[in-house]
């Protein structure tokens, strides 16, 4: 593992643990050259994903990315970090799951919005504006009424 403070290949592995949900490892390392301390994090990748854009551009699928987007989607609202850890790892290992290679980008979009839909709405919403590109104020009137309409129609049944 590369040094971040020296750049050396060589350093030690001094304490290990897997993470809450088991699904990382958590590693914290020493460095052979300069004995600065860093931890990295290791998890299982099941298979090489590629993401195929809009315009037919493929690129490799990026997890921080993903975790970037929803951050930024659920700031300032009642959701941890953890959580939202949660949320990135159940949305990957579905695309796994799903035993394609390459995923479109609208896929991922729309399973997170699904997952953020049930936990967070305002952070839907956010998410939603910016993966659809909202541009009017009525965008944002649409997307509302559709959130509200599978409840009128539960409350109707009852």
């Amino acid at each position: 593992m590369r040094c971040p403070f020296c750049g050396n290949l060589e350093s030690q592995v001094r304490d290990s643990r897997p993470n809450e949900e088991g699904s990382a490892i958590r590693r914290r390392r020493a460095c052979l050259s300069c004995g600065q301390r860093f931890t990295t994090v290791e998890r299982v990748q099941l298979r090489d994903l590629t993401v195929v854009k809009a315009d037919g551009r493929k690129t490799p699928f990026e997890r921080d990315k993903l975790v970037r987007s929803i951050r930024i989607a659920l700031r300032k609202r009642p959701v941890t970090e953890s959580r939202i850890e949660l949320i990135v790892t159940g949305l990957v290992r579905q695309l796994e799951a799903s035993g394609e290679t390459e995923v479109s980008s609208a896929r991922i979009g729309e399973l997170a919005m699904d997952v953020l839909r049930d936990v967070d709405t305002v952070g839907y919403v956010r998410f939603a504006s910016v993966y659809r590109d909202f541009t009017e104020a009525k965008d944002f009137s649409e997307i509302l009424t559709a959130m509200d309409a599978p409840a009128a129609l539960q409350t109707e049944k009852d």
